[in-house]
């Protein structure tokens, strides 16, 4: 099974100048937990994730409506392409302990996003055993990253 056969293909991004109040507001109206951040050309410069906000932005004090989304985002990106095989996705995704994964064309841009819940959706195709040792990787109950040395 190829990525592009589970993946969402609608897409909410924002930019890097974005507020953060700006941003939680879209995830609202959106009930997204999870923007890919894309410059001007919509080429994938960060992410940012609902338990960022929380977690740099609201724990750490940032003013909400002044606060760019580029202060907090995440820029090392995990990203996939379309024509890959899930089983790859998965094992990125397992081994990264990560639940999106935006899915790139050849041009670093944002073609859609693949969530644990697109996966565990195709599970019938995917095979339960296998979404359910990626979903514990992910999670990894045990406290240790995974891809801790």
């Amino acid at each position: 099974m190829k990525v592009s056969e589970c993946m969402c293909t609608n897409v909410t991004c924002v930019k890097p100048e974005d507020s953060l109040n700006h941003v939680a507001k879209t995830m609202e109206s959106n009930h997204i937990g999870c923007v890919p951040v894309c410059d001007t050309n919509n080429n994938l410069c960060g992410i940012l994730t609902d338990r960022d906000i929380v977690l740099r932005g609201v724990a750490c004090d940032k003013n909400m409506n002044t606060t760019k989304v580029s202060d907090i985002m995440t820029t090392k990106i995990c990203t996939c392409k379309s024509d890959d095989e899930i089983t790859n996705a998965q094992s990125q995704m397992a081994f990264n302990q990560i639940r999106r994964l935006p899915v790139c064309d050849d041009n670093n841009h944002i073609v859609g996003i693949l969530t644990i819940g697109n996966i565990a959706n195709n599970n019938t195709q995917i095979g339960k055993a296998q979404v359910s040792t990626m979903l514990g990787n992910i999670c990894n109950c045990d406290g240790n990253p995974k891809n801790a040395e």
